[in-house]
This record gives C-alpha cells, sequence and structure tokens, in this order.
C-alpha cells in the first residue's frame, strides 16, 4: 500500500524511467518494512519551478499505512535524493519529499478498504 509519487522537470527516458521505477520501489519496501508486491511508484513530468530557476528538480510524496517514522523518513530521503542524483542528475537540494501516514480506513483496495 505504500504509494510513492515522484514529480520531475527532468526528461525521463524511456529505459532509465524503468529503472528509476524499480529502484524508487525497492527502496520504499526496504525502509517501509512492507513486501515489495504492495509498493506503487509514479512518475510525472514537466516544466517545474524550484528557487526561482527551473534547473532539473523533483517532488517525491510518499504516503503509507504504517512504516514511517522520523529515521525511516531520513533514511528513505537520503536514498531518494542520492538515487535521482546518480541516474538522472537532480541535485539532491533541488528534491523536496513529503511524508504522510495515512489511516487504515482512509485507502482502498480490491473493492475495500484496509480499515
Amino acid at each position: 500500500m505504500p504509494l510513492l509519487r515522484l514529480y520531475t522537470s527532468v526528461d525521463v527516458t524511456e529505459t532509465k524511467r524503468d529503472e528509476l521505477l524499480k529502484s524508487l520501489s525497492g527502496i520504499v519496501a526496504k525502509a517501509i518494512g512492507k513486501p515489495e508486491s504492495y509498493v506503487m511508484v509514479t512518475l510525472n513530468q514537466g516544466p517545474t519551478c524550484m528557487g526561482g530557476t527551473t534547473e532539473p528538480s523533483a517532488f517525491v510524496d510518499l504516503r503509507s499505512i504504517g512504516g514511517l517514522s522520523r529515521s525511516v523518513n531520513r533514511d528513505i530521503s537520503q536514498q531518494v535524493c542520492q538515487l535521482l542524483n546518480q541516474q538522472v542528475d537532480i541535485p539532491t537540494d533541488r528534491v523536496y519529499l513529503n511524508f504522510t501516514s495515512v489511516d487504515r480506513e482512509n485507502w482502498g483496495w480490491n473493492s475495500s478498504t484496509f480499515g
């Protein structure tokens, strides 16, 4: 049930896209302690202005039922920023991340909810 949504100004090629999505999925599953089969990662690409410039940047929105904490969020932030820097050349200081813990009754799947 973890969902990571990546919004970026970088034009990610199809080859890099698949590698990036799979890498992000692995990071989330391991850090949160959920099976990777529950993780969803999406990619949205388009113009972005951050700090008054349109240089490469990204916004990462991670939502999960449980598994998030101060230390987990810091670990994910470090790993995701490093990955985006290495794979798509986004400087780590040009990445914002948002972490949201969702109540079980507010997350639906397979015609029902988790709570």
